[in-house]
């Protein structure tokens, strides 16, 4: 155990957040996400939701403010501005650490293809659906 860092953020995560590097992306998912076949490095985080997790790797890790968006959700199929509680969590955990900051949304196989260039995915329990969630890696600045 370590101070100040959420005992969910277990050794396999942390050093990945910590070995990221700026502008590299993590992405967070639901059980229902197809993580396994992507190829990419999976941690598996069953028994935690994805808001959870989200909010525990924001303790830890900046999002980018060289771009315009750092953090992705996936849009509901047939309905993109339709916001489901998922959503609604992510963006409220979002804008906790990251008060300038807000959840983008993404068209289904557009998030899928933007996973497959992630650093990393972290598969949680989440059973709601749309519990996915794509970070962008910031930059920590001097004090």
């Amino acid at each position: 155990m370590l101070k100040n860092i959420p005992p969910i953020l277990g050794p396999e995560l942390l050093f990945t957040l910590r070995a990221m590097g700026h502008g590299d992306e993590i992405a967070i998912v639901d059980a229902n996400y197809p993580a396994e076949s992507s190829g990419l490095t999976v941690i598996r985080l069953d028994g935690l939701n994805a808001t959870e997790v989200l909010d525990a790797v924001l303790t830890v890790m900046p999002l980018d403010t060289y771009v315009d968006d750092q953090a992705f959700g996936m849009e509901v199929v047939g309905d993109p501005k339709k916001r489901e509680a998922t959503h609604k969590e992510f963006d409220k955990t979002i804008k906790k650490h990251e008060p300038d900051m807000k959840l983008s949304m993404l068209e289904r196989f557009a998030f899928y293809d933007r996973v497959e260039g992630a650093y990393a995915i972290v598969q949680t329990g989440e059973r709601r659906l749309y519990g996915n969630v794509l970070l962008k890696k910031g930059v920590i600045r001097p004090a």
